[in-house]
């Protein structure tokens, strides 16, 4: 069973061609090619906005953030500041002597999955302790590189 124009000889015309029942998309298809190109070039022309003359200030310019303070802990629970090793009780003194200078700065905390859960709540408790607000752990993404 064929899937085709009904072709009826009563409806042929003089030359044995019969009406076409199909629709041809090819000129729609190029006109909205046309229009998607108009569109894709127009558009970022549109969005440039209002031309004003914006004033001057003495304003200083805006510093661009700080590195933040990254302490890691190994898997033998050794805390590094910035990759400086240090002893236990000498990563309080040093890190009191940041947050004199900035209390404001981000603490990032890197920690070895295998080191115990409560020796990284103690070095994030001795991170407050010495006048830091803003701390975060660091982890890795899954199927990600190491940090």
């Amino acid at each position: 069973m064929g899937m085709g124009p009904l072709r009826t000889t009563d409806s042929d015309d003089e030359f044995g061609a019969s009406p076409l029942s199909d629709i041809n998309v090819t000129p729609m298809v190029d006109v909205m090619l046309v229009l998607l190109i108009i569109f894709m070039v127009a558009a970022p022309l549109m969005t440039v906005g209002v031309p004003v003359q914006l004033p001057k200030t003495a304003a200083p310019k805006v510093a661009q953030p700080k590195q933040p303070v990254v302490v890691t802990i190994d898997q033998q629970g050794q805390p590094f500041l910035d990759k400086e090793p240090l002893a236990p009780e000498a990563l309080m003194p040093r890190l009191r002597e940041l947050a004199s200078a900035d209390p404001s700065q981000v603490v990032l905390v890197r920690g070895d999955k295998a080191v115990a859960y409560g020796r990284i709540v103690e070095i994030i408790g001795q991170i407050n302790a010495a006048g830091f607000s803003k701390v975060s752990l660091i982890a890795q993404a899954p199927g990600g590189s190491r940090p």
